[in-house]
């Protein structure tokens, strides 16, 4: 397409809405500047929503935004509004909640039709473009001859995303009990896929909570079905299509029940959370394998997602050359004319080509769970030609034109990644030799959101794009934010963490707080508000920024010794519906991390002295859930190592609620002393 008209997204930052900036509609970004235009000329507004690595918002584009009929359909009766779901995640809550309530289901694209004051009167996710124009058309003539029915059904609609978005107090005092977790395992066990892991329908998301909560849960209570369920799932998913067997990362999401075919973009807060989930499945199993997804994850996110400060990119697109996976997807010839030919029948098998067969003659290279047995071939012998199959690979496949990179950086996403890279460095450097770096890499992202994201009223930007940060930070940025600096301060001693995770707290509670249910509104309530407030607390494939805020004030409460912190996360755990919660646990599986936290034993561990730092590093090499850890080699101001230290001596002290056992000195007589 000739790139000669531009129109206002031109001057965005965003990579999604610069791929529309050559549209001939004439896109505004999401502002007042667009509702007063359309105030003005008494016009519906198009809001459309989506994001750069979404497959079917390139589709719609090139079939009705590219289109000179459907632009000036557009133009001449509407005002339309792009919007990046990930720059603006509130917006796209609003609309989503209005789409479910008129459709039943949502997705991206997601495109509505507002009134000019925002609020929504129709709307759906992708349409091709006869039925787009159509359904434009009809609305514009709808508004221009009945507008007392549109007003009357947008009225009605807002009040129904209101009351969708809000959370009703409950009266009723705290109640959790073990038995809780049992019936909510129970009623989402017979939802799980017995042969290929994960829920039993298609299409299949990783939801790395979810995996993070099983295996917390097996290990706290020695149910075996939770774990055999995890690694099952685990396993499937590594040797699956899903994963990038080549250059290491997952994709969004399997569209079928086998992990095969993904939607091929790959994206950050997907990628974070998978190194957190692989690194504690690797310390509760010690699984090799395991710790080869983090070490190739690791590699793949270094190579071509990491940024010049320290920050990391969004996300990597499903298409390149207008082809959805193709950069990814090998025909037989092409693999044959990389691999060696005495090689050829083992990396066959390896690979299972047969298993991993397309579209259009393409394979998607998937692991074999039973590559051909030889006797000259031992374990280390097939990890060694994995290793140069995958090498000469990837070397070829640097050759082709790459998917689209959208290289702007969320502070939300990254303080994501920071939790990832420091649960990776946690594994032995004989299964992931870069451990040791993957903390400075953490310690280089936390310094990027100080330096780049943080204002100097001490509040947060939520994005970055080339040396500019910009939006105003969401309850996300908060909440991921302060569990990446504790877990800093967990990993290095530095108290400087936890008093920037302090200091974030104090913000969100000053400025996102709802006073009847403890909860946190998405936006900060002294900013312009959306035509509904909303309390997100259903966890998906990003935990709900409550469940996160939650588990941080429990965290922050051990820490700071602030009592106050820990009466306010139960009081909004008890906020989540209990039917909910015991019936649909895969929504809630962060709420149900917290919910063990109050139910099982919780402990306090701090270790003083010289050898301190090394006795934490052996400790973190186990799985251990429900402990806050604290080290230091000399008196600190932690609470938790108050009076803990003696001259030339190294102690563990393992506490509950304040009350701890006498010190040891050794790590196996500590770990006696941890009993779930």
């Amino acid at each position: 397409m000739e790139q000669q008209h531009s129109n206002a997204l031109i001057n965005e930052t965003s990579p999604y809405l610069l791929q529309h900036a050559y549209n001939p509609v004439n896109w505004m970004p999401w502002g007042d500047a667009a509702f007063e235009q359309a105030k003005t000329e008494n016009k519906l507004v198009v809001v459309s929503i989506g994001y750069s690595a979404c497959h079917w918002c390139h589709v719609m584009e090139h079939e009705s935004f590219e289109d000179s009929s459907a632009a000036e359909l557009m133009n001449t009766h509407y005002i339309s509004v792009k919007v990046d779901r990930e720059e603006r995640p509130d917006v796209d809550q609003i609309y989503m909640t209005a789409v479910q309530l008129m459709t039943g289901s949502g997705g991206w694209p997601l495109n509505v039709v507002c009134l000019p004051d925002g609020r929504p009167v129709w709307g759906g996710t992708y349409f091709p473009k006869k039925n787009w124009m159509q359904a434009l058309k009809g609305i514009w003539e709808m508004y221009q001859e009945e507008p007392e029915k549109v007003l009357e059904y947008a009225e009605k609609l807002t009040q129904g995303v209101s009351q969708a978005e809000l959370v009703t107090a409950n009266p009723e005092p705290p109640n959790f009990s073990k038995t809780d977790t049992e019936t909510l395992f129970g009623n989402w066990q017979k939802n799980f896929d017995t042969q290929e892991g994960g829920p039993n329908r298609a299409p299949k998301f990783p939801l790395p909570n979810n995996y993070q909560f099983l295996l917390q849960w097996a290990a706290l209570s020695g149910n075996e079905e939770a774990l055999e369920h995890t690694i099952l799932t685990l396993n499937k998913m590594a040797f699956g299509g899903i994963y990038d067997q080549v250059g290491g990362g997952f994709a969004r999401y399997s569209t079928d029940e086998i992990w095969k075919a993904p939607h091929f973009e790959k994206m950050l807060y997907d990628n974070a959370q998978l190194l957190s989930l692989y690194s504690e499945a690797y310390q509760q199993t010690k699984n090799p394998l395991y710790g080869q997804i983090v070490a190739q994850t690791y590699q793949w996110l270094k190579r071509e997602m990491s940024g010049p400060k320290g920050e990391f990119y969004s996300a990597l697109d499903a298409d390149s050359e207008g082809e959805e996976g193709k950069f990814y997807v090998w025909t037989e010839a092409k693999l044959q004319a990389v691999i060696p030919a005495q090689d050829w029948e083992a990396f066959s098998s390896y690979y299972d080509l047969k298993k991993g067969r397309w579209e259009h003659g393409n394979i998607i290279l998937m692991r074999s769970e039973k590559p051909l047995k030889s006797a000259e071939w031992t374990t280390d012998t097939w990890e060694s030609k994995a290793m140069e199959w995958n090498n000469l690979l990837l070397k070829k496949r640097s050759e082709r034109i790459r998917p689209g990179l959208d290289d702007k950086a969320l502070t939300s996403w990254n303080a994501q990644m920071i939790i990832g890279l420091l649960d990776a460095a946690t594994l032995p450097k004989n299964i992931f030799s870069e451990s040791e770096k993957s903390q400075e890499r953490a310690i280089g992202c936390a310094q990027w959101i100080l330096k780049n994201q943080l204002k100097n009223d001490g509040s947060l930007y939520h994005t970055y794009k080339a040396g500019h940060s910009s939006i105003d930070g969401l309850l996300e940025d908060y909440a991921h934010s302060i569990a990446a600096f504790v877990k800093l301060y967990e990993a290095t001693g530095e108290i400087s963490y936890l008093t920037h995770a302090k200091k974030w707290t104090v913000y969100v509670k000053a400025n996102f707080q709802d006073v009847a249910t403890s909860l946190f509104f998405m936006r900060n309530l002294n900013s312009k508000q959306l035509i509904a407030k909303s309390l997100e607390i259903t966890d998906n494939v990003i935990p709900a920024a409550n469940s996160v805020m939650a588990k941080n004030l429990f965290l922050l409460a051990k820490y700071l010794d602030e009592p106050a912190y820990e009466h306010q996360a139960l009081d909004m755990l008890n906020q989540v519906n209990k039917e909910r919660f015991l019936a649909y646990g895969d929504n809630y599986s962060n709420w149900a991390q917290l919910h063990n936290w109050f139910t099982y034993p919780f402990y306090e561990v701090a270790i003083s002295g010289k050898e301190a730092e090394q006795i934490y590093g052996r400790f973190k090499k186990n799985y251990l859930p429900n402990i806050v850890w604290v080290y230091a080699e000399k008196e600190t101001e932690s609470p938790l190592l108050q009076n803990r230290f003696v001259q030339g001596e190294t102690y563990i002290y393992v506490c509950q609620n304040k009350v701890c056992q006498l010190p040891v000195q050794k790590l196996d007589e500590a770990l006696t002393l941890i009993k779930f």
